[in-house]
């Protein structure tokens, strides 16, 4: 376990066993320092992550009650959850989905990521597994002294990562290959690679990001850095907002077969400039979420909100 981890998992861990009217205090404090922040900004990004607009009810014989929640997933999802709906009061209930969600719900529920098209406001965000996909990094190496060719490393079970490697592996321009050795294509198995670290994937000007079961883990570390993410259509999203990203803005779209990858990569080594502001509009889009204690205010109003339209609290955002 890496000392982040470990230092996660300490400070959390702890948090559960605060009584329950100390969190409920606390969570109280915290609303209360809504009128230090931008309130607009606050407002739309709450309303982004709760799209619910009328009042709904939750059935108490199939929802959890704040007050029995207990841990039924991985402990970053428990933990994460539990610092949100621990701030509220113990007769409250709420649905929620541990896990890569990828469907939209029947009932209204918490969760961590939802499909980006179609009506997805019974999918309600929140910053869950965070220690997992909130990795931000600080890059020291210039876009300039980076490697002229695109990078990846995963596991290559899935159809889009299989195409991948059966058309990119051997291009002098990629560093492409999968970890995974779980395989009955021969084929398939002579793509492994060894894996690399984030700092041995920084050494190149192109990083590749691909969605599996929901997002990308890599997408948050490589906006973060000074190398451009290079990625198919985006088709989730999770608090980091994946759906607002633009292409050619935050990032650059490649398509679902790969077949403009080369293309893409040649065009921004010549246009070094165009590279540069797409990575510095990344970089602004992490920076948003780097404040914590306005990030632990929203992801309190987004419950307030569900709590509130399914009429047990009065409150308002």
């Amino acid at each position: 376990m890496s000392l982040k981890k470990f230092r996660y998992y300490v400070a959390n861990g702890s948090i559960t066993i605060i009584p329950a009217f100390i969190l409920q205090a606390l969570g109280k404090k915290t609303l209360q320092s809504k009128t230090s922040f931008d309130q607009d900004y606050i407002e739309q990004r709450v309303n982004y992550y709760n799209k619910l607009n009328a009042p709904f009810s939750v059935d108490s014989q199939e929802a959890t009650q704040v007050s029995q929640f207990k841990k039924t997933g991985g402990s970053a999802y428990y933990l994460d959850l539990f610092k949100v709906i621990k701030a509220f009061s113990p007769s409250y209930f709420f649905n929620y989905i541990n896990g890569d969600v990828i469907d939209v719900p029947a009932e209204p529920s918490f969760l961590k990521s939802r499909p980006i098209d179609g009506d997805n406001a019974a999918s309600i965000l929140l910053k869950l597994n965070a220690i997992r996909h909130y990795n931000f990094i600080n890059d020291n190496k210039s876009f300039q002294e980076k490697k002229d060719a695109v990078v990846w490393r995963g596991t290559g079970f899935r159809p889009n990562r299989r195409l991948l490697l059966s058309t990119h592996f051997n291009d002098p321009k990629c560093n492409i290959g999968r970890v995974d050795t779980k395989d009955d294509s021969k084929e398939q198995l002579g793509y492994v690679l060894p894996s690399m670290s984030i700092e041995e994937q920084l050494e190149y000007k192109f990083i590749l990001s691909l969605e599996g079961m929901d997002v990308a883990t890599n997408l948050k570390w490589i906006m973060s850095s000074n190398s451009l993410c290079f990625t198919p259509k985006l088709r989730y999203e999770t608090w980091f907002m994946e759906g607002k990203l633009q292409a050619g803005i935050h990032f650059v779209e490649v398509k679902d077969d790969f077949s403009d990858l080369i293309e893409k990569m040649d065009y921004y080594t010549k246009h070094e400039n165009e590279a540069l502001e797409i990575i510095k509009h990344a970089n602004q889009w992490v920076e948003q979420f780097k404040d914590s204690k306005r990030e632990k205010l929203i992801s309190l109003l987004v419950a307030q909100k569900y709590f509130a339209l399914s009429g047990q609290s009065s409150a308002k955002n």
